[in-house]
């Protein structure tokens, strides 16, 4: 882009947004207008302090368009350390409620939505932008297409978090269980998403590698099929252009089938076939040897590709959902089992000839523990699909379990390895800082997993057992506030957990700092090649 047309069209938009804001009916929404403004000003005042008559810019100097995923790899540690520390505040919250103060920006009501999107959406998000524009230019030989459109991406990313985040501390959703953002922070996250998979698209199609690696497929899925939920989930009718309320396209049972096709392939697509686009190429690389069975890898994404799409009912068994719609739901969760296991294991078995690398290379020990907490979410997710079980678990803390164990095992601990891997490759640093450092985030964090999910699980199981349990006369033995007041050394343990979890994170956060800070020091430090590799 051109200077007149890059400060044009910055300088268009700021100018909307002060029309916006004069007239703007509610606090929020001005508020948002401002932020925009202020978002023109700052892409404004960096070109211009960055201004280069030489003709040429550092960055095509490069092999591989490397600026945009170093600030990936530290907007993904950012968000991460916020995301954990807000889990650690709301799990206190529930253990001791007197931690739930008057101040309405900081009661378990708004900061649960925000924990959440920050997790979800600002960790795993920019974990997958940065890995997946990492991966792309390796195994495509070829940079970024559409030039700096991938700053575009970052960027816009990272305002559609901020938007989302203070509109959750505002109080102002769409109300609905996944407490979307406004409807304009939707709209400009399709704009954001649709440049992304420009990107990636474009990247293929200028590809110098003949064949596109299956772990390129499986982030072309997670792109596409994310795109298409955003759009149906959140289809809303704004009531006015000024203000932040809107009402959704869907209604009644019809809203509850929509929101939960959405969650659970948001579940499916975000955390599962983009991060095993992550697991097919950071494990390889890691460990230095060929994927197990590339044949059984084609196998993998097709199966999971189809079948998961249709599991999102399972969420709404013993609902007002047709009864047939819930049948369908289970029987496609259940076969859902095979494709996932038959993506662990081909992950583990990659290992073959390696094994003896868990004994001395801590990363790898993050990625293979990633891969056992990914078979062993993806075999609990299908038992508690099934009627008989989902009867005793649902609603209960059991499924709290059950998704933080998928997330902390799965998606944390491949994030944390991918970083370790990618980090001094990015900074062309000799290896990590240290390597003792390594171990003690692995250790906290899967003890910190361990705590909370096993914490979980027997909370969960004994909820269901107290809800169900009658007297001799046919009254609930329990109030529901006894049932309550149970949980509390559960809840405690899951916020012990928690703590472990963020001190991994910061002990991470701080080796990775004095990896890109200089040179490796430490004489337990891994060498690695400072020259960009391809697969």
């Amino acid at each position: 882009m051109g200077l007149t047309a890059y400060f044009t069209s910055f300088g268009v938009v700021a100018l909307a947004a002060l029309i916006l804001v004069s007239k703007a009916e509610d606090a929020l929404f001005a508020a948002h207008a401002w932020l925009i403004v202020a978002a023109c000003a700052v892409a404004i005042i960096y070109r211009l302090r960055n201004l280069d008559f030489s003709g040429k810019k550092a960055d095509e100097e490069e092999k591989y368009f490397d600026s945009v995923v170093r600030a990936g790899v530290i907007a993904t540690v950012f968000w991460g350390l916020a995301g954990f520390l807000i889990g650690v505040v709301i799990a206190a919250q529930l253990s001791y409620p007197v931690l739930n103060f008057d101040l309405p920006y900081t009661n378990f009501g708004r900061l649960r939505p925000l924990h959440t999107s920050a997790v979800v959406f600002a960790f795993v998000g920019n974990a997958l932008l940065c890995t997946s524009f990492y991966t792309v230019q390796r195994t495509c030989a070829a940079r970024l297409a559409f030039g700096n459109l991938a700053w575009f991406v970052f960027w816009g990313y990272q305002l559609f978090i901020v938007l989302a985040a203070t509109g959750y501390l505002f109080g102002a959703t769409q109300s609905r269980e996944y407490a979307e953002p406004e409807w304009y922070v939707d709209i400009w996250l399709t704009i954001v998403w649709v440049a992304y998979l420009l990107v990636f698209l474009g990247t293929l199609w200028k590809r110098k590698e003949p064949h596109i690696y299956v772990g390129n497929w499986f982030f072309l899925a997670f792109i596409i099929t994310v795109a298409m939920l955003h759009i149906v989930n959140n289809l809303a009718v704004p009531v006015s252009f000024f203000g932040v309320k809107s009402y959704s396209l869907f209604s009644g049972v019809q809203d509850a089938l929509t929101q939960w096709w959405y969650g659970h392939n948001a579940v499916g697509f975000l955390l599962t076939a983009g991060f095993l686009g992550i697991m097919y190429y950071f494990v390889p690389k890691q460990a230095e040897r060929p994927v197990y069975s590339y044949r059984l890898s084609i196998i993998h994404f097709w199966a999971l590709i189809f079948l998961y799409i249709w599991a999102g009912p399972h969420h709404l068994l013993y609902t007002a959902l047709p009864d047939w719609a819930q049948t369908l739901g289970m029987v496609f969760s259940v076969m859902l089992w095979m494709p996932s296991w038959a993506g662990m294991i081909n992950g583990l078995m990659t290992l073959s000839g390696a094994w003896d690398k868990l004994r001395t290379d801590p990363v790898i020990r993050f990625m293979v523990l990633a891969l056992a907490f990914y078979g062993m979410a993806t075999f609990e997710g299908p038992l508690l699909s099934i009627k008989a079980v989902n009867s005793l678990s649902h609603y209960t803390d059991w499924t709290v379990g059950h998704v933080h164990a998928g997330a902390l095992g799965w998606n944390g601990m491949l994030t944390f390895g991918a970083l370790y891997y990618m980090v001094p490759r990015l900074w062309k640093r000799q290896g990590l800082y240290s390597l003792s450092l390594v171990n003690w985030h692995f250790w906290l964090a899967t003890l910190g997993i361990v705590l909370y999910a096993a914490a979980m699980w027997v909370s969960g199981i004994q909820q269901g057992l107290m809800w169900r349990t009658f007297n001799e006369l046919g009254f609930l033995e329990y109030s529901f506030a006894e049932t309550v007041a149970a949980m509390h050394p559960y809840y405690v343990m899951r916020t012990l957990g928690g703590v472990l979890y963020l001190l991994g994170a910061f002990i991470m956060t701080y080796n990775l700092w004095r990896t890109v800070k200089g040179p490796a020091t430490s004489p337990d430090s891994i060498a690695v090649s400072a020259k960009p590799e391809a697969i």
